[in-house]
């Protein structure tokens, strides 16, 4: 690769894939009871499942936009190196931080007339965003340059489906994602939402059904429906929060469908975990459309 490519800790990205493609992650910050935490430090292993567990015991988790000054230092390496950059970011319709990244990428890019800075608004989330930096990379390191590599994602990143189904809906509340009487209600009667996230990177709830199974083919379904053909021979992401069991469960579903397709699982990050909660599941691949 003539150049680095760069993403934020929402993109999910299993440990394999980063250290293969040499990919930048960019750390986001949250707080448990007041202690702040970096929610990836390359070479530290994070235990996400402690983290689901403090969920689970009630800690009170906040999250923030990410530490300017540890951008920076990575940004600005990268371009002091002789190196051009590409940052894919989190959806600015769940985040500031694309936005706050982006006005940093700009002040470099002028201190650096001589280097090529460009940057995506992805759109996407979690797997979602994982998936179209894992295809950038693979252009990448195939030989594509930078312009062709940030077309291609922004020409495909509406393909990029994203289906979540999630355990607990009172997480979601607190996100300020569905109002308190529709999380009381789901509660009491077992309501377990089908989610996407839609064309403009917003979070939007579209089905209800009832029981933690349904929704799990819920989200089979969807794929089922839209995902591009021939469907075997795609790479499709899957990222849960603490619920490995149902992840397995879902590519069992896949497996069963599409013989021979490659299919990743990982931990949802607890930037994005702290407002989706323990439970959540989520189904990333490429589709004739987000819905």
């Amino acid at each position: 690769m003539d150049f680095e490519l760069v993403t934020d800790t929402s993109s999910n990205l299993v440990d394999d894939v980063i250290e293969r493609f040499g990919i930048h992650v960019l750390p986001l910050q949250f707080t448990v009871d007041g202690t702040a935490y970096q929610s990836y430090l390359k070479g530290e292993k994070s235990d996400l499942k402690r983290f689901y567990t403090m969920m689970r015991e009630g800690k009170v988790i906040t999250t923030s936009l990410p530490i300017l000054s540890a951008s920076d230092k990575t940004l600005r390496g990268i371009l002091e190196q002789g190196k051009d950059l590409l940052y894919l970011g989190f959806s600015s319709g769940l985040s500031g931080t694309f936005q706050a990244t982006a006005l940093l990428l700009d002040q470099l890019a002028r201190e650096y007339p001589e280097r090529t800075v460009l940057y995506v608004d992805t759109l996407a989330a979690s797997g979602g965003e994982g998936l179209l930096v894992y295809k950038a990379a693979l252009m990448a390191s195939e030989g594509a340059s930078i312009i062709e590599v940030r077309d291609w994602v922004e020409e495909n990143k509406l393909r990029l489906a994203h289906w979540f189904t999630v355990d607990d809906l009172m997480f979601l509340f607190r996100g300020g994602r569905v109002s308190r009487t529709s999380a009381w209600a789901g509660t009491m009667l077992n309501i377990k939402p089908v989610m996407h996230v839609d064309d403009e990177g917003h979070l939007i709830p579209l089905e209800k059904v009832r029981g933690r199974k349904k929704s799990i083919q819920g989200l089979f379904k969807h794929m089922e429906a839209t995902a591009l053909e021939p469907v075997e021979e795609q790479t499709v992401y899957i990222t849960h929060g603490d619920c490995p069991e149902d992840a397995e469960a879902l590519a069992d579903l896949i497996r069963a469908r599409w013989e021979g397709i490659d299919i990743t699982i990982n931990y949802i990050d607890p930037v994005i975990g702290a407002h989706s909660g323990p439970g959540t599941l989520a189904l990333f691949f490429l589709a004739t459309g987000r819905k």
